[in-house]
């Protein structure tokens, strides 16, 4: 699952799909307005503003949630989010969402020597070889080959969901077996 931090300003509700721009409330906001403001809690719905569902507030903390739809993860201010009918709203679809997170998250360039980290930020390895949709991770043990789409933008290279533990492991477990004469 692809996850995203996004970073909004103002309001409960945003203008258009761009998370960019943000309305501000107005400065005179009185006490009954912020009486009013959403209850963002783990569990709860949140549609757009034409009422089709988003997803989940699948966390809540410091005044961010994690809005999950299924496929992927943005953390959205609270402020981002306002009362509906029907519970939260948020002024994005679930596709536009969905299409924000995997273009932060989706590297534009995979090239060889850039660097492969795991999650919490450890030395997998590095790129040793692009082919096409397939990218050959060098580790300090093995080398292994993994679709383009396994690949996240991390703030030091590259990043994919295995340690190189867990890469080596399974890199391992798939090479074919080697046949013994007889």
């Amino acid at each position: 699952m692809k996850y995203l931090v996004f970073a909004l300003a103002g309001s409960a509700m945003l203008a258009g799909p761009a998370f960019a721009q943000a309305t501000q409330p107005a400065p005179a906001a009185s006490a009954a307005a912020s009486a009013a403001a959403p209850n963002v809690t783990v569990g709860a719905t949140v549609s757009d503003t034409t009422g089709a569902p988003v997803g989940t507030i699948e966390s809540v903390a410091n005044g961010s949630a994690v809005l999950s739809t299924g496929t992927a993860k943005a953390a959205i201010p609270v402020t981002s989010f306002a009362k509906g009918a029907n519970g939260l709203v948020v002024a994005i679809t679930k596709a536009q969402l969905e299409a924000q997170v995997a273009q932060a998250t989706t590297p534009t360039e995979i090239t060889v020597g850039t660097a492969v980290n795991d999650a919490k930020g450890g030395v997998v390895g590095k790129v040793d070889a692009v082919s096409g949709d397939l990218v050959t991770v060098a580790t300090a043990n093995t080398k292994a080959q993994l679709p383009k789409t396994a690949f996240a933008k991390g703030p030091n290279g590259l990043v994919i969901a295995m340690t190189a533990s867990e890469l080596d492991a399974a890199a391992k477990a798939a090479a074919p077996a080697a046949k013994t004469p007889g």
